[in-house]
């Protein structure tokens, strides 16, 4: 009778503790609940152009981006007449230009970068986050990031430059990058743009400040690629300029691109076509003097590639 007793009574005590034990798993998984986590949105844009234009993202920390920038010449020449089908439509012509970048992240929130700009034009440029799109512990609604380009000429002779003063041959690009990531197909980015000339090469109606306002949108239509769009309106400096050849010149200062994003897992490939074929942003948004003419109009890609540079400690094993 005492070993009946005394099995019950063991049999209670381990009851009460399995008891005791599932609703202290449950007070532990209702306060892991209670808690507000970070929710942080990622790949807004899928590359760290949009089209011709930065978007907010950036590259891994510890990885350097190498990207290739081609812009092929004009679709159709009016005064070659049959010579633009040899041509292939600009593919095979004059007048291309091609951008070749390197950038890296060496922090979370900062990206470096140096661009050779097509010939004579060396550029550098740093990127920095300042909001990133997030709900939960903090309600954020867009991503800002802000990013400075300096442009060097290195063309030989004074046309350039008065005096040849190496100061003068510098440019410079600001901008402010607002982004919002509205569902996961649709992403809409919103570019306050500033080109400064520390020269201008002539006079009259010519400014040292252009100023544009811009957006640019991707949105996707399958698991890896999706159309991009971008539009620019400059803003000023586009009225009764004087030319190279000091002839007084008007011209549409819309900048506008279409393009195709495929992500094949190791690279990006982004075709567009745009009204522009100068692969430098800061010439696409001071100096575009394409028309709306869609002959005028050139085909173009971008490719790119991320390496992992960051040093990697070996482990000794014991």
């Amino acid at each position: 009778m005492k070993k009946i007793l005394s099995i019950i009574a063991l049999c209670s005590i381990s009851s009460s503790f399995v008891f005791a034990q599932d609703d202290l798993l449950g007070d532990l998984q209702k306060a892991d609940s209670a808690i507000v986590k970070q929710n942080i949105t990622i790949a807004t844009f899928k590359s760290t152009r949009i089209i011709n234009m930065q978007s907010t993202e950036m590259t891994g920390v510890g990885n350097m981006e190498f990207m290739v920038s081609h812009h092929f010449g004009q679709l159709w020449d009016k005064t070659q007449g049959a010579a633009n089908a040899t041509r292939l439509f600009g593919i095979n012509g004059n007048g291309a230009s091609t951008a070749i970048s390197f950038d890296y992240t060496p922090i979370s929130f900062a990206n470096l970068g140096i661009t050779f700009a097509g010939a004579n034009y060396l550029e550098g440029n740093a990127k920095f986050k300042i909001l990133r799109q997030q709900t939960g512990l903090h309600n954020y609604p867009v991503s800002i990031a802000w990013l400075s380009n300096v442009r060097f000429n290195a063309a030989k002779g004074t046309e350039i430059s008065p005096n040849d003063l190496y100061w003068n041959r510098f440019s410079y690009l600001h901008q402010i990058l607002i982004s919002r990531k509205f569902t996961e197909d649709l992403s809409v980015e919103l570019i306050p743009s500033l080109v400064h000339y520390n020269v201008i090469s002539y006079g009259y109606a010519n400014e040292h400040n252009v100023y544009s306002i811009g957006f640019g949108g991707r949105y996707k239509i399958a698991a890896k690629k999706a159309i991009t769009i971008e539009y620019s309106r400059q803003l000023n400096m586009y009225k009764n300029v004087i030319d190279a050849t000091s002839e007084v010149t008007n011209y549409n200062p819309n900048l506008f691109s279409l393009g195709y994003d495929w992500d094949t897992g190791g690279h990006i490939f982004q075709f567009f076509v745009t009204n522009t074929s100068n692969a430098s942003n800061q010439y696409q948004l001071s100096t575009n003097p394409k028309t709306n003419n869609f002959g005028q109009w050139s085909l173009g890609f971008n490719l790119n590639r991320s390496y992992s540079i960051k040093h990697k400690v070996k482990t000794q094993h014991l």
